[in-house]
């Protein structure tokens, strides 16, 4: 029997909403959500094709009990256990996680894209009726819905500057004005914009990069690749790529909490004695884990994500499942 049911799409920090399509509670496809004020009825291939990891849904045919007393001993015998928190995380897990770190003194570390933690951020409506649209990014390929906004902007007649280091770019299309240049060389060109004029980022060179930006004067929206970053930065603070490598270094133990991590840094993972994966989908760091332990994925549990402009939308569960949620595993852990 075919189903419809709602949820987020987890493919980056926009919020959009889509349709899940069921067969027999076999997840089959997706459309959009036509009533979700965030796309308003438009998905983005991204969004379309996010069940597609369905079809690397780790199976529950494991020994969790056995699993669980070789992650006991593991963290139990180790002064250097660090956990990686992932934007993938709702913002009910990850104050889990905080609290399951907190409790045993683990380091916990975060990486949210090297993009920074803004408190007050731009919202979409802002983007739409801006009068200048700074891009830095290729916003319009890799967030297609913030790039929705863009669009519009620029039919309100606003301009639109972009600095994108790749030599073919979406962004470049509708662009008055295209930049190679770094980041602040870039920022430094358009310093003298009016206070309605919006700087939208999904990417920069450095961290002062960051600070130009903050201090531009400018509304900002920076445009996270997971669904919940924005979330996670208001429970624990966040680490560049080169403060994460320093925290790695001195790890022992890792437990990654669903996340990919190997395929975001260049790190020599083989360094680590052991590597503990808790995720619903094989992925390449689940591959080079010592153990891995399947979690129910977003489809299969109730919580809330943070979208890029700061509104916490809530989603249910549109499947059942036997698998263990990551709050189960920690108190079993625990316990």
């Amino acid at each position: 029997m075919f189903e419809i049911k709602h949820t987020l799409c987890p493919s980056c920090s926009v919020g959009c909403g889509i349709n899940v399509i069921l067969d027999n509670d076999e997840v089959v496809g997706t459309f959009p959500y036509k009533r979700h004020p965030v796309n308003e009825g438009k998905n983005c291939l991204n969004g379309r094709n996010s069940v597609e990891r369905f079809n690397d849904k780790i199976g529950s045919d494991i020994d969790l009990d056995k699993a669980i007393m070789e992650i006991s001993k593991e963290i139990n015998d180790s002064d250097k256990v660090t956990v990686l928190l992932s934007g993938n995380n709702s913002l009910e897990e990850a104050s889990a996680i905080k609290s399951f770190s907190d409790e045993n003194n683990f380091n916990i570390a975060f990486y949210a894209d090297d993009l920074g933690n803004f408190e007050d951020v731009a919202s979409y409506n802002d983007v739409e009726n801006a009068s200048n649209v700074l891009i830095i990014g290729d916003i319009l390929c890799e967030n297609p819905l913030v790039g929705r906004r863009i669009v519009h902007a620029k039919q309100n007649n606003a301009k639109i500057f972009s600095n994108i280091k790749a030599e073919k770019s979406v962004t470049a299309n509708i662009s008055d004005e295209v930049s190679s240049s770094s980041v602040g060389e870039f920022l430094d060109k358009y310093s003298n914009l009016d206070d309605s004029s919006v700087i939208v980022f999904n990417t920069v060179d450095s961290a002062e990069d960051l600070d130009k930006i903050r201090n531009s004067g400018l509304k900002v929206l920076p445009v996270y690749s997971k669904p919940n970053t924005k979330g996670v930065l208001s429970i624990v603070e966040d680490n560049s790529k080169d403060e994460l490598i320093e925290v790695l270094n001195d790890t022992d133990v890792l437990l990654v909490v669903n996340d990919n991590i190997v395929d975001e840094i260049d790190f020599d993972f083989k360094s680590i004695s052991k590597i503990i994966s808790l995720s619903a989908f094989e992925n390449d760091t689940t591959k080079i884990s010592d153990i891995v332990i399947p979690i129910k994925s977003w489809l299969e549990y109730d919580g809330s994500f943070v979208n890029a402009m700061g509104d916490t939308q809530n989603f249910s569960g549109v499947l059942e499942s036997d698998v263990s949620s990551v709050f189960e595993i920690f108190e079993k852990i625990n316990n």
